[in-house]
């Protein structure tokens, strides 16, 4: 099969689009025929050796996948070949930048119909980033006022999406070129962070804070006097502490997604129901994606890729 890996790690140029062994499923896996797999930035942390999650070399990046089961392994009754499915497979295990991959069973939900089967794998893992920060961290409920901090990327559009359908009244940080995408996800208010003080338009205090844009622990810190006492301060950027404020209650936490099937089918019945907008930006040939890497590391990306392979 032809597959994107690399086998050392470094920069862009260490990854190889070549053929490898097609790979067969162990007990409780099923192989799956790749229709669709997303570009993380985490993938590029793996690539790099700098984000710390083990693999084995060679190793064959995508943790988002969608695609048709093919191959069942011993034990996997929940499942027929010929089904599509949609998963956040093991970050550590060879992924899906390939025509095949390997993935637990238990990992997998059905693909939602309603979009095309390719466009499904940018749902998984920003989808479960976007509602474990609300919902598992933040415990938002309708009524209540959350404030997103870097709301224009793809966890941002989902989380905008979520939080509205919450019953949430929702303030967004957005640059320019993303202020109509977050107002097309429904966001109540739209702070141009590039024109205008965060710190000034929020007028009332909010619930949740949910960053996950880059900032300065500083610039974080600055953000705490916003949130109203005994609210929580949620944020996915591990790199920097996550603040909080002990005096007024104000908790402080940082989430590392984690695979949820439940919520991810939840997450699918919403897409289905044309409740959640599956976002993709560009759809590039598998063969590319070492590009779409490079171009990552200048900082030319902007929204959810998804490469494709080639056909079987």
């Amino acid at each position: 099969m032809k597959a994107v890996r690399f086998h050392q790690t470094g920069g862009p140029e260490v990854l190889r689009y070549e053929d490898a062994d097609q790979p067969l499923p162990g007990r409780g896996e099923v192989r799956i025929q790749v229709a669709g797999s997303a570009f993380n930035p985490a993938d590029g942390g793996i690539r790099g050796g700098f984000v710390p999650i083990p693999v084995t070399l060679p190793h064959i990046p995508g943790y988002d996948v969608s695609g048709t089961i093919d191959a069942l392994g011993d034990g996997v009754d929940s499942f027929t070949v010929g089904e599509n499915v949609v998963g956040f497979i093991p970050m550590n295990a060879d992924g899906s930048a390939a025509q095949y991959v390997v993935a637990p069973a238990d990992s997998l939900v059905t693909a939602p119909t309603r979009i095309p089967l390719a466009d499904a794998a940018g749902l998984p893992s920003v989808g479960l980033t976007a509602s474990q920060a609300l919902f598992e961290a933040g415990g938002l409920k309708a009524g209540q006022r959350v404030l997103i901090n870097g709301a224009g990327g793809p966890v941002g559009g989902y989380a905008v999406q979520l939080a509205k359908r919450a019953g949430a009244y929702v303030v967004a940080t957005a640059s320019p070129r993303s202020i109509e995408i977050v107002k097309a996800a429904g966001a109540d208010e739209i702070i141009d962070h590039t024109a205008t003080s965060v710190l000034e338009a929020v007028t009332e205090p909010v619930d949740v804070l949910l960053n996950l844009a880059p900032i300065t622990p500083d610039g974080f810190a600055a953000l705490v006097p916003l949130v109203r006492d005994g609210g929580v301060v949620v944020s996915t950027t591990p790199t920097v502490p996550t603040p909080g404020d002990e005096a007024r209650n104000v908790r402080a936490v940082t989430i590392f997604v984690h695979p949820d099937a439940n919520v991810l089918s939840q997450l699918v019945a919403l897409v289905d129901s044309g409740d959640l907008d599956v976002a993709i930006a560009r759809r590039v040939p598998l063969s590319e994606l070492p590009t779409i890497h490079q171009q990552a590391e200048a900082g030319e990306t902007h929204g959810k890729i998804v490469a494709i392979p080639p056909a079987v």
